[in-house]
C-alpha cells in the first residue's frame, strides 16, 4: 500500500492532502502565526504518526482476536537534542477499555507494539532519501 503526504505553504495558507492508494483526504492545520511554515511541528507530527498508528492497530488486532475495544488513549514522548539532531528518545504509554479481561487486554497491546507499522519503521531505522529538488526563482 502507497501512502502520501503533500504539505503546500505560503503566505498564510497551509494544505495538507494526504492519500492512501487512491483514497485521500484532507486536514486542518493552520500555518505558524507569521504565515510562514506549518503550527505542526515534525517532532509532533512523529508523534501523531506514532499515536495514531498504535491506536487504529489495537481495534485491527482486537478484532482479529475478538474483542470489543470501547476506547484508547496514547500518549507518545520524544526528546531532541538539537536542530537537525535526531531523537534521542521516543516512548509511549497506553490505556486500552475493552470488553474482556485484564490479561487479555494486556497481551492485545503488547501484541499490538510488536506489529505497529510505524513504530516497527523508526526502530528498523528506515532510511529517508531526497528523492528530487525543483528551485524556483522569481529574482
Amino acid at each position: 500500500m502507497n501512502y502520501s503526504a503533500i504539505v503546500q505553504n505560503g503566505g498564510g495558507r497551509h494544505q495538507v492532502t494526504l492519500r492512501t492508494g487512491e483514497t485521500g483526504h484532507s486536514i486542518d492545520i493552520p500555518p505558524k502565526p507569521s504565515g510562514f511554515g506549518s503550527r505542526l511541528n515534525g517532532g509532533e507530527a512523529l508523534s501523531l504518526a506514532l499515536a495514531t498508528c498504535y491506536c487504529n492497530d489495537i481495534y485491527r488486532e482486537a478484532a482479529r482476536r475478538g474483542i470489543q475495544v470501547e476506547s484508547v488513549e496514547i500518549q507518545v514522548d520524544g526528546d531532541f537534542a538539537a536542530e537537525g539532531a535526531p531523537a534521542r528518545s521516543i516512548s509511549y504509554r497506553a490505556k486500552v477499555v475493552a470488553q474482556a479481561g485484564q490479561e487479555e487486554i494486556r497481551d492485545l497491546m503488547k501484541h499490538t507494539d510488536t506489529v505497529a507499522e510505524i513504530q516497527n519503521t523508526v526502530r528498523a531505522g528506515m532510511p529517508v532519501t531526497l528523492k528530487e529538488i525543483e528551485a524556483v526563482s522569481r529574482k
